[in-house]
């Protein structure tokens, strides 16, 4: 016979009926640290637009070309040549397409060599697909590595003017394709077309233009010397129109029930909380852009110079410090997506090499070479795999990386962003708008450096 135990206490279940139970604020998975936002010096634009001087520049013509695909044909953008600085401010579309369909591809595996040191150099090499390196002989005879070079470069534009011979090998580290185009297609396709025959002529003809390392129109001195020699006379000039940021905007409209905002605002007020999550997610999406955004965003506003490729795929410490190298005036900080952190810690291991860590506002974080590495899950991975590792210089003062916004805006929450009341619906909804003005600019190509090509995936 089975006798039932009785109850001999309240339960927990009935127990909480009587309870008030203790709470959190609503939680979000999509905050983020945000260290560019926090770390960058934001300046005032009081006028909607921010606009960086610089001294003249001259364009040397050194871009990345662009090709199109048809299968496994792959052909040269015709108007894409123009990056070569032979064929810069060419524009006659015909005899641009006409020398694109002169091109010949050539597809090679890893290890091939594309090119050899002292051998006739009577090709320009345009790189479509993978990744090559540039080898050349050390002070000490030696084999250094003078370059890389991947999707979009190219060498040997001189070899369409005179003969000569490769001053360095070139020697493939992925399989890959190129296309070339020899100096008797180009000279046939000149005896043939006025406008490019001109063109070329006028180059050749052209004044050399005084500049210095960095492209800038030079500034002529004298120094070191004796007696009282005639002293050069010089003025700085400067680009005649400057790059001008505008503000960039992220906007929605939250919305919010009267019954609740009126009913269930104890123990926490429901239109905070509701505003406070919406202003994380615009604060995401703003950091997301000032990396992104093709017409103002980091990864897009990067100087082509200022760009470097890893060796052999994930970063290693050689990387970095090529990485470091481009912006080795006073570099702030770098920023890398955690796989790629991770990466880097995985090549540091193999080597034996323990990188030292960084305080950041109380946070310890990984550093290379006194630089701090902070995380951004806002650099893209692509389905291969790859991402890219920034470094940057901030401030005005040091011609660096700066955040632009305007505060003082009319109903302003949050420095630069504002919650505008927008009235009830019939509805009984209750909207505001919520707007974050904000930008970002790079006031000296040195300032940001990219290293591109980094494998997350090993």
């Amino acid at each position: 016979m089975t006798v039932e135990n009785d109850q001999l206490s309240l339960g927990t279940a009935a127990a909480r009926k009587l309870t008030t139970t203790t709470k959190t604020v609503p939680q979000m998975q999509g905050i983020t640290s945000r260290w560019l936002l926090r770390l960058l010096p934001w300046v005032q634009v009081s006028g909607g637009a921010y606009r960086v001087n610089r001294r003249l520049s001259y364009a040397v013509g050194d871009g990345r070309v662009t090709f199109t695909n048809v299968g496994a044909s792959i052909r040269v953008v015709p108007p894409e040549l123009g990056e070569l600085p032979l064929l810069r401010g060419f524009d006659d579309l015909s005899a641009l397409e006409a020398l694109a369909g002169r091109f010949t591809q050539r597809d090679f595996e890893a290890g091939e060599v594309i090119v050899t040191s002292g051998q006739s150099a009577d090709d320009v090499v345009l790189v479509a697909h993978g990744k090559l390196e540039k080898l050349g002989t050390g002070p000490y005879g030696d084999e250094a590595v003078l370059g890389v070079l991947a999707d979009g470069d190219h060498f040997g534009d001189q070899t369409l003017l005179e003969s000569g011979t490769w001053e360095y090998t070139v020697k493939a580290k992925t399989a890959g394709t190129v296309l070339t185009l020899s100096r008797r297609s180009f000279e046939e396709l000149l005896a043939q077309s006025e406008s490019l025959s001109a063109h070329v002529e006028a180059y050749r003809a052209g004044p050399a233009r005084a500049q210095d390392e960095y492209g800038e129109a030079a500034i002529h001195l004298a120094a070191g010397h004796h007696g009282e020699p005639s002293l050069p006379g010089t003025f700085v000039d400067y680009e005649v129109s400057p790059r001008e940021y505008e503000l960039s905007v992220a906007q929605t409209v939250l919305r919010v029930h009267t019954r609740v905002a009126d009913l269930y605002n104890n123990p926490m007020n429901q239109t905070e909380q509701q505003l406070r999550l919406t202003i994380e997610a615009l604060r995401e999406t703003q950091e997301h852009e000032m990396v992104n955004n093709r017409e103002f965003g980091l990864l897009h506003n990067a100087d082509l110079k200022q760009r470097v490729h890893t060796r052999t795929g994930p970063p290693t410490p050689d990387d970095m410090d090529e990485l470091l190298a481009t912006v080795w005036k006073e570099p702030s900080f770098i920023l890398a997506h955690p796989q790629a952190i991770a990466a880097f810690g995985r090549e540091c291991s193999k080597r034996g090499v323990y990188p030292e860590s960084s305080d950041m506002s109380g946070h310890r974080v990984p550093a290379w070479r006194g630089v701090p590495i902070l995380p951004c899950n806002k650099l893209p991975v692509t389905d291969t795999r790859t991402t890219s590792i920034m470094a940057m210089r901030v401030g005005e003062s040091q011609q660096g990386v700066v955040g632009l916004h305007q505060t003082g805006i009319p109903d302003e929450y949050q420095p630069s962003l504002s919650v505008r009341f927008m009235g009830v619906s019939e509805q009984a909804i209750i909207s505001y708008l919520v707007s974050a003005y904000y930008s970002v600019a790079v006031l000296t190509p040195d300032a940001l450096g990219i290293l591109e090509s980094v494998e997350v995936g090993h």
